[in-house]
């Protein structure tokens, strides 16, 4: 029989992908959940786990194709393993006559029921024989463990194919995992907020009939105990009567719930306004992450991330903390509705509670923090780090910017920020000043770079993330400013390749954007400069005139810190290096790249 292969959802907004490799080739045998093939989309690079066993008799996708959701991508002959599902039922019927024969001579015998109750599980084990391991899949070449953040299915659930069975979040991605079977989701063996290494069984799926069987296995069994082996149909109702005492065993639960309504007693006498300010999540508070398809779910019901205390693991904030955050924004405009003479009132009260779920909070690092800790210890231990400081007028720069920004952005489609400019002149310098371009090797040499390859430090709620431009120095204003654009989206919502985060030469890091005039950065090893670029602010200075020499103005100023490794580079080479990104900016001829 001929099962189809079809591209998997891989995430709320991802419609279509691309077909990056076959990992098997047509007429080669594939076994139930081994890769079949590569696909990359514009959030996720995984791997396709073939749904059954057999041969892969045609490839309806070729590599570097992309294709919607849901279409087929192969054909699988699984004849070969019909016979298997089928022995695989008989195995399972097989313990039914043993355990009915040794019911009938010991049913007299009060050893009977201990004989019957461990059958009962064994009756219950036979669907998760079958059952179809779900495995967490390849997210990354550098990937190597997840964390499970929410099952979308619960246990006794009917699942489809690629449907997506669970939420999953690694240092590099956050995805939906899809079903590659249809069933009913037997066991989950990962619990939300728990990580699993690659190749980890998440659950099992199991035939829908066989899982229905299960629950009346126990009924005949539960019969001979208390009457003959004729008689289970008739004794049927009394194994019903007998769970009727277990109900009130709920029952004795009941009372302590009212525990639980005990403690919010105490948070009555403080005031109405803090009980409302998510006193739950802040317990579990740490680092706000979140994902991409929840920052879209938050743009979309116009709550705030910085104001939110994340319940998901290490502080993570997940979809219902989204809704129940805007459930609660929508209750609160209807009442100021309601009372509108409140309102004001009620809005200057709400300013102060901005404090941080975090004050008062020990939480564990994330992944991304350790290894960004370690990476910049290590820096610090490795070089000899030192920080050159000019200041430079950019005035030119920013007249050009507003003058072509407008034409730009139609042309070009991307928004013509000053960033473009430092990179083009700091690419330029660096072909004049190869030593800051370099790195130091194990053996005591030192490797002078061909080419420019630039780092952009990008803020993320995550931690920060250094992608690279690469062959930044063959590029023009235009050129870079697409590529700075696309890299600082993508890192932002987890759709970075790990490629494109290696291989740099030289960083610039935009330190002024959030008013800093001037940073010290750490070297990004094993680089040996770093640019960290200083708010840009207009002040009066001193400039000489032609006509009227030396004279107060308003010019736009900017600092410019280099780091640099000073085992090889020395602070001439430094101020050097500098001078000539100082004197391009200053000079401003960027009419040529710009159009004008």
């Amino acid at each position: 029989m001929a099962v189809s292969v079809t591209l998997p959802a891989l995430g709320e907004s991802v419609s279509e992908g691309t077909v990056t490799r076959w990992l098997k080739a047509e007429g080669e045998r594939v076994e139930a959940d081994e890769p079949l093939l590569e696909v990359s989309t514009d959030k996720v690079d995984t791997e396709i786990p073939a749904p059954v066993s057999g041969i892969l008799a045609s490839i309806k996708v070729a590599e570097d194709e992309t294709v919607e959701v849901g279409a087929e991508l192969a054909i699988i002959d699984d004849g070969s393993g019909a016979p298997v599902a089928a022995a695989a039922p008989a195995a399972a019927a097989a313990p039914a006559p043993v355990v009915e024969a040794p019911a009938a001579p010991v049913a007299p015998a009060a050893p009977a029921p201990v004989v019957e109750a461990p059958a009962a599980p064994v009756a219950a084990a036979a669907p998760a024989a079958d059952a179809t391991p779900i495995l967490l899949p390849a997210l990354g070449e550098s990937v190597s463990e997840g964390t499970v953040t929410r099952w979308l299915k619960a246990e006794g659930e009917t699942v489809a194919v690629d449907e997506p069975l669970l939420e999953v979040s690694t240092d590099k991605v956050d995805t939906e995992i899809p079903s590659p079977v249809a069933g009913v989701l037997v066991k989950i063996l990962v619990g939300e907020d728990e990580t699993a290494e690659v190749g980890a069984q998440l659950a099992l799926i199991g035939v829908a009939g066989a899982v229905a069987a299960a629950p009346a296995a126990p009924a005949p069994v539960a019969a001979p105990a208390p009457v003959a082996a004729p008689a289970p149909v008739a004794a049927a109702p009394a194994p019903v009567a007998a769970p009727a005492p277990v109900a009130p065993a709920p029952a004795p639960v009941a009372p302590a719930a009212p525990v639980a309504p005990a403690a919010p007693a105490a948070p009555a006498p403080v005031a109405a306004a803090p009980a409302p300010v998510a006193a739950a999540p802040v317990a579990d508070a740490g680092d706000a992450y979140v994902t991409p398809l929840v920052r879209k779910l938050a743009a979309e019901q116009g709550v705030a991330l910085g104001s939110l205390a994340g319940t998901g693991v290490g502080g993570r904030i997940r979809k219902q903390d989204v809704i129940a955050a805007a459930e609660a924004a929508a209750a609160a405009r209807a009442a100021a509705a309601a009372v509108p003479a409140a309102a004001p009132a009620a809005a200057k009260a709400a300013a102060p509670v901005v404090a941080s779920p975090l004050r008062g909070q020990t939480v564990p690092m994330t992944r991304v923090r350790k290894a960004i800790a370690k990476h910049m210890v290590e820096s610090l231990k490795v070089s000899a780090q030192l920080t050159t400081v000019v200041e430079v007028d950019v005035t030119r720069i920013m007249q050009l910017r507003a003058k072509a920004k407008n034409g730009f952005l139609q042309r070009e489609g991307v928004k013509l920020s000053p960033m473009p400019f430092f990179i083009k002149a700091a690419t330029e310098a660096l072909k004049v000043h190869p030593i800051v371009n370099a790195r130091v090797n194990d053996d005591d040499t030192i490797t002078y770079h061909d080419v420019e390859n630039i780092g952009i430090a990008v803020d993320t709620e995550k931690g920060l993330f250094v992608p690279v431009i690469h062959g930044a120095g063959d590029l023009n204003i235009a050129g870079i400013a697409k590529k700075v654009a696309d890299l600082a989206a993508r890192t932002r919502d987890g759709g970075l390749k790990p490629d494109e985060l290696a291989g740099g030469t030289f960083t610039v890091t935009n330190t002024g954007s959030r008013g800093a005039l001037f940073d010290t950065p750490i070297l990004n090893q094993p680089q040996v400069g770093m640019l960290g670029i200083g708010a840009t602010v207009r002040r009066p200075v001193v400039i000489n005139h032609p006509d009227l020499g030396e004279t107060i103005a308003i010019r736009d100023m900017v600092l410019l810190a280099l780091s640099y490794d000073h085992r090889i580079v020395d602070g001439a080479d430094a101020a050097r290096f500098l001078g000539t990104v100082k004197a391009r900016l200053e000079e401003g001829a960027f009419e040529g790249d710009l159009g004008l």
